[in-house]
């Protein structure tokens, strides 16, 4: 424990990723580094006269508060040094001295991690394909890392979800400055995941410097669907220089979502059209992995989006023509007496366990005794059919028909 105070003091001092390689590289460790000679930071490659009056502070001041608060949030700190800390990351050109994560992060250097990426401004047929993608790289063994920005991003790491399996999430924020329902499902199932420490004030580079560490924990990047100018290129060129795999979804010609993500397969990207495609690419290195016997089935919930009037019903005779005395349904909720028998067991225990009040996220898992990765899943599959709906403080509501 006294160690891990000059990591925090080298996580939280405001200088750059470089600059902090920069002294890691000339000390070797945090501590060596706290105690260098005064005045010596200015003379080390890297490190600008800014950056060394800032580190020549030696400010110690929030290392406790950093602890307390990552101790009450469920936050684990992994440094540099530690045997957690992913030896995939670790080989990076600037890794970061602390890894914040919420969550179990997984055995990163076993398995391999496919980072699903695309723009934020995504089409419909961009969604679709990350979502099944992303399904289909779970099913075949692989793990998804996502940036869990809105579009591309954030539908990838639901159809992770969707598929039973977990994700790693990369945040270009601390922990807490953005407290979606995603993030909460992905800390769940998988890991999440910054560089900074809870209390930093967020910088538009963050998210820039995001890129770096997301490839780094990744054996390759899928990109789904890229405009011309896009991050989603930054992060390519990014895990190009890092030795990552490259691939593209195929799009559209005259589409401008498509622009740049048909520019990486003219420039040499394989090209794939599912997660399948991808995940055999890395069979021979993870032969006791990856699992690609047999053809996937669809994702159809993944793909389908939830309707007003109720979950899509399987296998079933079309219903005859209503008639005009009949009294039409209020649309946004479903028969819920209708539906149960299209419910299997968990999901049944689900809604059971949410009842007819708003319910905790954590109590229906508490409550069904089912797993958190089980219940994430089936909330999801639940919602796009349009039998749930979330409500604020990860709490969740059935769609009963209103009488």
């Amino acid at each position: 424990m006294p160690a891990l105070k000059y990591w925090l003091w080298l996580s939280d001092a405001g200088v750059s990723s470089r600059a902090k390689t920069s002294l890691l590289r000339r000390y070797g460790g945090a501590e060596e580094a706290f105690y260098a000679p005064e005045g010596e930071f200015k003379s080390l490659e890297g490190i600008s006269p800014a950056e060394a009056a800032l580190l020549e502070r030696r400010d110690l001041s929030r290392t406790d508060r950093i602890i307390d608060t990552c101790a009450g949030q469920g936050i684990r700190i992994v440094t540099l040094q530690d045997a957690a800390y992913p030896k995939r990351l670790r080989q990076i050109f600037a890794p970061p001295p602390v890894l914040y994560v919420r969550g179990r992060l997984p055995a990163v250097d076993e398995i391999p991690l496919i980072a699903v990426i695309g723009t934020r401004k995504a089409s419909p047929y961009g969604l679709k394909m990350a979502r099944e993608i992303a399904w289909q790289i779970s099913r075949c063994g692989g793990l998804v890392v996502s940036g869990l920005t809105h579009g591309i991003d954030a539908a990838a790491a639901r159809g992770a979800l969707l598929a039973g399996g977990s994700c790693v999430g990369v945040l270009g924020t601390p922990h807490g400055a953005e407290n979606s329902g995603l993030q909460a499902d992905v800390a769940a199932a998988g890991a999440l995941i910054s560089e900074y420490a809870p209390g930093v004030r967020p910088q538009s580079h963050f998210f820039r410097e995001r890129n770096r560490i997301t490839a780094g924990l990744s054996v390759g990047v899928v990109v789904v669907e890229a405009p011309e100018k896009s991050g989603a290129l930054l992060f390519a060129a990014e895990a190009v220089e890092q030795g990552k795999e490259i691939f593209a979804v195929p799009g559209n010609a005259d589409a401008e979502n498509c622009a740049g993500s048909l520019a990486l397969l003219k420039e040499g990207a394989r090209l794939v059209t599912c997660g399948r495609e991808v995940m055999s690419e890395f069979e021979a290195l993870y032969p006791d992995k990856i699992r690609l016997t047999g053809e996937l089935p669809p994702p159809e919930e993944a793909s389908a989006p939830a309707r007003e009037d109720g979950p899509p019903r399987r296998e079933e005779k079309a219903a005859p023509a209503q008639k005009s005395v009949d009294k039409e349904k209020d649309t946004g909720y479903i028969d819920w007496k209708e539906q149960l028998a299209a419910l299997t067991e968990p999901q049944l225990k689900i809604v059971t366990a949410i009842g007819k009040d708003a319910a905790h996220i954590d109590d229906i898992i508490e409550a069904t005794g089912l797993s958190a990765a089980v219940v994430l899943t089936q909330l999801t599959v639940l919602e796009i059919k349009g039998y749930i709906r979330r409500g604020p403080g990860r709490r969740i509501l059935l769609n009963v028909s209103k009488k």
